[in-house]
């Protein structure tokens, strides 16, 4: 995807950073490089820089499921209870609330699903997380 919108940079939450102009794999060490890079160039010190981003929090959750289950129809019917919210499924299932979203993603190695949640504040964030795994215990519940 970064190849054919010809993206700058991209990323993951593990702190990996994908920049073609060095190359397409994830490296944390050129995220590092760039933000000491736009540290030198702002002049600021790092306590002012970061003061001068938004704060938001994120909490990172799984459920774990049998491996009978359909982990691609859980997806589309949780994608379903929020069909009237902002939804990108181009990796995974994420949901747009206002000012924090929820990822879910399926884990391509085990049995679970992956959910991540951010938000302006912790608790918050963990509120919309177990919202969510709420949601899936109870789809869940209803196929029993």
């Amino acid at each position: 995807m970064m190849k054919q919108t010809n993206a700058i940079i991209g990323g993951e939450g593990n702190g990996g950073i994908i920049f073609p102009e060095l190359h397409y794999g994830r490296d944390a060490l050129v995220g590092i490089a760039l933000f000491l890079t736009h540290l030198a160039k702002s002049g600021l010190t790092m306590t002012r820089l970061r003061a001068s981003y938004p704060n938001y929090h994120i909490s990172k959750n799984k459920i774990e499921l049998t491996p009978d289950i359909n982990t691609d129809k859980i997806l589309e019917q949780v994608q379903q209870r929020y069909a009237k919210q902002p939804i990108n499924t181009i990796d995974g299932v994420k949901i747009e609330f206002d000012k924090e979203w929820v990822h879910l993603r399926k884990s391509n190695t085990e049995p679970i699903i992956r959910i991540y949640a951010e938000s302006e504040s912790n608790a918050t964030a963990d509120h919309l997380a177990n919202k969510i795994i709420g949601d899936i215990k109870e789809i869940l519940s209803t196929k029993a």
